[in-house]
Order: C-alpha cells, then sequence, then structure tokens
C-alpha cells in the first residue's frame, strides 16, 4: 500500500492559532494512526511560499486490529434485605430517645463488640444519617434486579407482582 496524505498550513500562523494548531493536530492523528497500523511514513515539510502544507508518504502493509472485548459491568454482590433492616435496628438502639433499650451484655453485642464500639462513639446527627443510609440502602436492595442492563419492563412489573403476593401472604 502506498498512500500520500496533503495537510495544508495557514500562511501566518500568527494571524490563524486556530487552523495552525488544527492543522498540526491532524498531522499527528495521521502519524499516531499510520504507526498503528505499522505503516512506513516520511514527512515532507513545505512551509514557505503561498500555499505552505506538509506531505505525508506512507508505505507498507496494514496490519490487522484486534477487536477489544467489551466492557462488561460487574455489580458487586447485593446486600441482603435483612442485613440492611438489622443495621437499621442497630442504629436505633443507640438514638437517644431508645437510651433505656441500649444494653451491651446481650449475646447479640457479646458477639459485635466492635459495631457497639463503633456505635456508641458516634454523635447523634451520624447515627441518624446512618439510619437514613440503612433505611434507603434496604429499599434499594428489594429494587436490585430492576436496574440491571437489559431487563424488559414486562419482567420489572411481573417482579412486582410476585412481590405483592409474598406480602399479602
Amino acid at each position: 500500500m502506498t498512500g500520500r496524505y496533503l495537510i495544508y498550513t495557514p500562511v501566518e500562523s500568527t494571524r490563524d492559532e486556530r487552523r495552525f494548531d488544527k492543522a498540526w493536530r491532524r498531522f499527528a492523528e495521521v502519524c499516531r494512526s499510520l504507526h498503528r497500523d505499522g505503516l512506513n511514513y516520511g514527512v515532507q515539510l513545505n512551509l514557505a511560499g503561498d500555499n505552505p502544507h506538509v506531505l505525508i508518504l506512507a508505505t507498507g502493509t496494514a496490519k490487522a486490529h484486534r477487536q477489544r472485548a467489551t466492557r462488561r459491568v460487574i455489580l458487586p454482590p447485593p446486600i441482603p434485605t435483612q442485613r440492611c433492616r438489622d443495621r437499621a435496628l442497630e442504629v436505633e438502639w443507640f438514638l437517644p430517645e431508645n437510651l433505656a433499650r441500649r444494653n451491651n451484655n446481650t449475646p447479640y453485642w457479646n458477639r459485635r463488640p466492635e459495631r457497639y464500639q463503633e456505635l456508641s462513639a458516634m454523635a447523634e446527627e451520624h447515627l441518624r444519617a446512618e439510619l437514613e443510609y440503612w433505611h434507603e440502602l434496604e429499599a434499594l436492595s428489594g429494587q436490585r434486579e430492576h436496574f440491571k442492563p437489559g431487563r424488559a419492563d414486562e419482567t420489572a412489573s411481573a417482579d412486582d407482582e410476585v412481590r405483592t403476593d409474598e406480602v399479602a401472604a
């Protein structure tokens, strides 16, 4: 394969900077493309005269490009709804209005001393924010299937009907 690429540059680069920059970006892109294809190329600069230009002469056989695999989005594993409920309940125990319910000597907290320390050290506004977070996450964990790509609206509403039946039963 033999090819010629002619790129015109403006006569006065100081007057027409945009066209000058555009021409040099085009020159760099053509050279990158030829290099990527494995072609040999030579450059001739003719910047004097009434019609300044850059001439690129390319020779060789272009090598085939490997098709890139489409990038798959991998979702993290879902947080079970029950775990969200448990976390929200834990946070509720530490709110000031539930001070009488709090007891660190229960078997539940004996198994989770780190979580007890973490929650007892939090200020009230942080506890309320965390409670809201776990409530929102609980709501979203039930809707997680709806956000998966490729799901049709028909299957999403079918899931809603099944969920309604489960709640009613």
